[in-house]
């Protein structure tokens, strides 16, 4: 139904992306935020036939598909609002010296300014907000990028259907044809010829190590190397700090099997590995936890492909010796379901197996028994980058421990206490990124209203007349002036 979009067709589409750019670049923010509102009203004009669409090709919830359509469109309209406000540029200003001894300074003003067209993989596991008109693509817009978004295959006729919103809107407020562009492709060829042509100048991408690893190598292969932000593995440690664990088993039980089975795992966040002394506290957490994952139901997955790629790594995972089965779902479920189950291993174990340490995307969580704080710090050391890093424990007993925090911050990009990692909060504080594998560049976030610095580059001006200036940088600039009588930025 959704044949892949023939390759020879692919120049053509990054040839009007760039011509596109050319002038969208240079569009003020006012403009560029009424195409981002317009988008969000278009999507909505989709009512149930986008709902009901999502909902057959992903097996994905009503409830789950109406808040994540709201999260699609407050982002399009959180970028709205970064896009006409202005200071995502970061507009910075030294003028001239000429008096300076022993060398006069000259008039130096920078900004950042948009990257170029902008290659956007949708995301399996998030239809709407990590897909079509997702974060990737609507903080693209806001920086004044064109964008390229190749359709996932799991989903392709909810991508059109946002698609075809995009395409409304742009019509409705005027943009240049080839601002937003969309193609399919079941098959590698078509995302690899995307990245591979010349006039790509970024790529952003949601899914699996294997998948962005190949992005990010094929970019750096090219003879002008670009940047793919690539958000891929993560196994979000949780780990138990146990004075508090002794005193609170069960609710620390509670609220992280809720999140272990959460949208039946499928999130980024999942918490996957859970790090605690071997104690009474974790015995007694352990049996609480085993309740309720033995209680709790196989939910279906989001496609075939995840589907079996649960079953085989948790098998793989429950295969390694040392590991034992502490709880799983008492209904085992069909095929295209993923069935909770939680196991244990110890300390030394885990740290001679690095198959352990890899992602099992679903409703799996492994449990890493410290038999001593040495082996405690040497697991949490041992760790890779992660999206988050998550501590149980009251403030008296942080105190006591004020490496762990230190640890945890080389390792993580959100640091999360006394909570869950999944549910991530749409705002400008918001850190969605972390070292590698978790994302290929640290310094990003996917989330949030910094996301649109990732498609953006700084430039100096250096002696150039006030008329020829980019508007941000104008001596006549309301907000440049503001931010100078208030010294809003560090002195250079």
């Amino acid at each position: 139904m959704y044949p892949d979009t023939p390759l020879d067709q692919i120049n053509g589409i990054m040839q009007q992306a760039h011509l596109a750019f050319l002038s969208y670049k240079n569009l003020e923010g006012k403009k560029r935020a009424a195409f981002l509102r317009c988008i969000a009203d278009e999507i909505e004009a989709l009512g149930e036939e986008l709902v009901q669409t999502a909902m057959r090709e992903t097996n994905l919830p009503e409830a789950r598909i109406i808040a994540e359509r709201g999260r699609t469109t407050g982002h399009c309209r959180m970028f709205a609002e970064v896009a006409e406000e202005g200071s995502w540029v970061e507009a910075r200003i030294d003028t001239a010296m000429p008096d300076r001894m022993p060398a006069p300074r000259p008039d130096l003003r920078k900004m950042l300014v948009p990257i170029g067209p902008v290659v956007v993989f949708g995301a399996a596991n998030f239809p709407l907000a990590y897909s079509t008109a997702g974060g990737d693509t609507a903080s693209a817009l806001a920086a004044g990028c064109t964008v390229v978004v190749k359709a996932h295959p799991a989903h392709p006729q909810t991508s059109t259907l946002v698609a075809g919103a995009i395409q409304k809107a742009m019509q409705k407020t005027g943009m240049p044809p080839g601002v937003f562009q969309h193609v399919y492709g079941s098959s590698v060829a078509v995302g690899q010829a995307l990245v591979k042509h010349p006039l790509a100048k970024a790529v952003g991408f949601t899914g699996s190590l294997a998948g962005g690893r190949a992005l990010f190598d094929l970019a750096s292969q090219r003879a002008e190397p670009i940047p793919v932000f690539a958000e891929m593995s993560s196994i979000n440690p949780v780990i138990l700090l146990p004075e508090t664990l002794k005193r609170n088993p069960a609710a620390i039980a509670q609220r992280l099997a809720a999140s272990i089975t959460l949208g039946v795992g499928q999130f980024c966040t999942n918490p996957g590995l859970v790090i605690a002394l071997e104690d009474e506290g974790l015995r007694a957490f352990i049996d609480h936890l085993a309740r309720i994952i033995e209680e709790s139901l196989p939910g279906t997955m989001l496609h075939t492909g995840i589907a079996q790629n649960y079953h085989t790594r948790l098998k793989r995972a429950l295969e390694q010796q040392g590991v034992q089965v502490e709880a799983a779902a008492r209904q085992e479920g069909t095929a295209m379901q993923g069935r909770p189950l939680v196991a244990s291993v110890p300390a030394e174990v885990f740290l001679q197996n690095a198959a352990l340490a890899e992602e099992v995307f679903g409703p799996f969580s492994l449990i890493v028994r410290c038999g001593s704080w040495e082996w405690f710090n040497r697991v949490i050391s041992h760790l890779h980058g992660q999206l988050t890093a998550t501590v149980q424990g009251d403030e008296d007993e942080l105190k006591k421990h004020p490496a762990l925090v230190n640890m945890l911050v080389e390792k993580a990009g959100r640091l999360i206490v006394n909570g869950v990692p999944t549910g991530v909060e749409v705002c400008a504080a918001m850190m969605h990124g972390g070292p590698y594998p978790a994302t290929t560049d640290s310094r990003f976030t996917a989330v949030g209203r910094d996301a649109i610095k990732r498609f953006a580059r700084p430039v100096a001006f250096q002696n150039f007349p006030d008329s020829l200036l980019p508007d941000a940088l104008k001596e006549s600039n309301p907000l440049l002036i503001w931010r100078m009588r208030n010294n809003q930025w560090g002195k250079e």
